[in-house]
């Protein structure tokens, strides 16, 4: 039985379910979901590190420089959350282990947050001169220091999208046509707009999984920074954003369940009020370009022209898909959440 036809029974037996319910089972699901078995990176999308090495290395040099500003501990936790191939984490620490001499090297401490055992596969290969450490989950990361790094992670994140219906508010759910077959809806039930919906607004998503990371990183007791890179609006509720791709081409999300990546954009704003209403140090959210520029990425690419330059041109228009806002400059933006009492982080 497809991931497809076991929807259509759950929904046959208990009724429509939640857009965020469908996301959940589509990518997540142990047996058929997504990312535990078809992950599409280079093939359905591509990511800011497989574009050019640049992004992955000037991460490296912001995290021994946080780690730094952190007093430098002799142990530090070095998280990723959705590590993909590994190809950021392989970046980072080649530039990583140069700035942070012995000293980082070894502090440091690699966990990745992946909870799919082919990826590890995949992860330990290229990571392992890293040695690197495995959980399911953010809650399960070890007590410590931690510079937490998460590159288009929170875009996979399940949500909820309401409808504006006339005067009142419903929630979109996914139930079966005339043909058995899977559809948009609306619940019945009348919801109350969701906290700061915009006046105009008639489409509005909310990631609950916001609320649960933010929940892991406020219950640690030793110093954290966490940076997050992904896209969305700066500081607007998104609207009706659900995507699905495969191929590299858009598809309608309910034609291929689990054989296709879903996606939305990151509410930025609502998660910077979360997490300052939570005692964390806010910063951000900022255009990934100049982020990048921020950190350095001329100075990088640069040098990468003058060691090769044959590759001058592809080098220079790797980066600059990076960092023009007509681009991805603009689309993606980065925010860095911490614990009280730290100075402000790099390229903020």
């Amino acid at each position: 039985m497809t991931l497809k036809d076991r929807l259509i029974r759950l929904i046959e037996t208990g009724g429509p379910i939640p857009v965020s319910t469908y996301m959940q089972l589509c990518l997540h699901d142990t047996a058929e979901g997504y990312y535990a078995t078809r992950p599409g990176i280079g093939r359905d999308f591509i990511t800011a590190p497989e574009i050019s090495q640049v992004f992955g290395e000037l991460i490296g040099l912001w995290l021994v420089h946080e780690w730094r500003a952190m007093g430098s501990p002799g142990e530090v936790r070095l998280v990723e959350i959705g590590p993909g191939r590994g190809t950021l984490m392989r970046d980072a620490l080649r530039l990583a282990m140069v700035a942070g001499g012995d000293d980082f090297a070894n502090a440091m401490r690699l966990t990745l947050v992946e909870p799919a055992p082919a990826m590890r596969d995949v992860q330990r290969a290229e990571l392992s001169s890293a040695e690197p450490d495995f959980v399911s989950t953010l809650a399960e990361v070890p007590a410590g220091p931690m510079l937490l790094v998460a590159n288009e992670y929170l875009d996979c994140l399940p949500a909820r999208q309401f409808h504006k219906d006339g005067d009142t508010w419903r929630e979109c759910v996914i139930g079966l046509d005339e043909a058995g077959g899977l559809a948009f809806g609306l619940a019945a039930d009348e919801q109350a707009a969701p906290e700061g919906t915009a006046a105009t607004a008639a489409v509005v998503e909310v990631q609950i999984g916001l609320d649960l990371i933010l929940a892991d990183l406020v219950s640690r007791a030793d110093p954290f920074r966490a940076l997050f890179v992904d896209y969305g609006p700066m500081d607007a509720a998104p609207g009706d954003s659900l995507r699905s791709f495969r191929d590299g081409q858009q598809v309608h999300p309910l034609h291929l369940p689990g054989e296709s990546d879903l996606t939305v954009d990151v509410d930025f704003g609502r998660f910077a009020r979360l997490a300052g209403k939570a005692g964390l140090q806010v910063a951000g959210p900022t255009p990934q370009g100049m982020l990048l520029m921020s950190l350095g990425a001329q100075a990088r690419l640069n040098q990468l022209i003058e060691a090769n330059p044959d590759g001058a041109e592809a080098l220079y228009e790797s980066v600059k898909r990076l960092i023009d806002p007509a681009e991805l400059g603009e689309r993606f933006k980065a925010i860095c959440l911490s614990s009280p009492g730290l100075p402000a982080p790099a390229g903020f």
